[in-house]
């Protein structure tokens, strides 16, 4: 060790917890700045994806043709604001009929926000960002991704299956790089009796564009897209 270094001061309980306290305040602040923002953006479908994926790369494209669609079908289309599949995203729908939304993250590397959003928000805080994916989601569309895309799958996944928003379609795109995890759901979750049997209809694989819009009216044929009012009561409990 480098006797010379220079560790930062220590700062006192009473510091530390001022600053805890004004965290709070700024939580507070991203809630409500971005209900405001995105309270009047309905219907709308989630799309979440890889920030690593190059512009002339098939995801991107497919991802593009998907937000397109959805926009002209009358969906505001949320992505993650940056780069890559959430730049595809936002790009499709910028140029449809319906809003583009950028819920963007500071982060130290890879972020950075796509101009193709008509409505922008920036969070500093992962889990603030996450509750807005959902609450104003009436579906999931998750492309191809890394450690970033897995944790939404999985956060609308476990919200949705225990009952902490309404049910709603959470849609795969890529057959071959979703299916070898399908699999482990049922020849490992399943059999080991950690989830039900019921709990895999929760998610289905579709590549064709087409198809996932049409899964999505579908899904919403018997009813509107907007929350009945104990839905809307449930979701303030996310």
């Amino acid at each position: 060790m480098n006797n010379n270094m220079q560790l930062p001061p220590a700062q006192s309980p009473e510091v530390m917890q001022s600053k805890e306290s004004w965290r709070v305040f700024g939580i507070m602040s991203e809630f409500v700045s971005a209900t405001e923002q995105l309270s009047n953006i309905h219907p709308a479908v989630s799309i979440f994806g890889s920030a690593r994926v190059a512009s002339d790369h098939p995801y991107y494209k497919l991802t593009e043709e998907i937000s397109r669609l959805l926009s002209d079908a009358g969906f505001a289309v949320i992505s993650g604001g940056g780069p890559g599949i959430m730049e595809a995203c936002n790009k499709g729908a910028f140029y449809g009929k319906s809003p583009s939304v950028g819920l963007n993250i500071q982060l130290p590397h890879e972020q950075r926000n796509n101009p193709y959003q008509n409505i922008s928000q920036t969070f500093h805080h992962f889990f603030t960002r996450k509750v807005m994916f959902v609450k104003f989601a009436s579906a999931y569309v998750v492309m191809p991704g890394g450690f970033g895309t897995l944790d939404e799958l999985m956060e609308a996944l476990t919200l949705v299956q225990t009952g902490k928003t309404r049910k709603m379609p959470i849609i795969l795109v890529g057959s071959k790089f979703w299916g070898g995890m399908l699999d482990w759901f049922k020849t490992c979750l399943l059999e080991e009796k950690m989830i039900a049997e019921h709990d895999l209809d929760l998610v289905q694989i579709i590549d064709d564009p087409e198809q996932i819009v049409a899964a999505i009216f579908k899904h919403y044929e018997t009813r509107g897209f907007e929350p009945s009012a104990e839905e809307r009561e449930m979701q303030l409990n996310l």
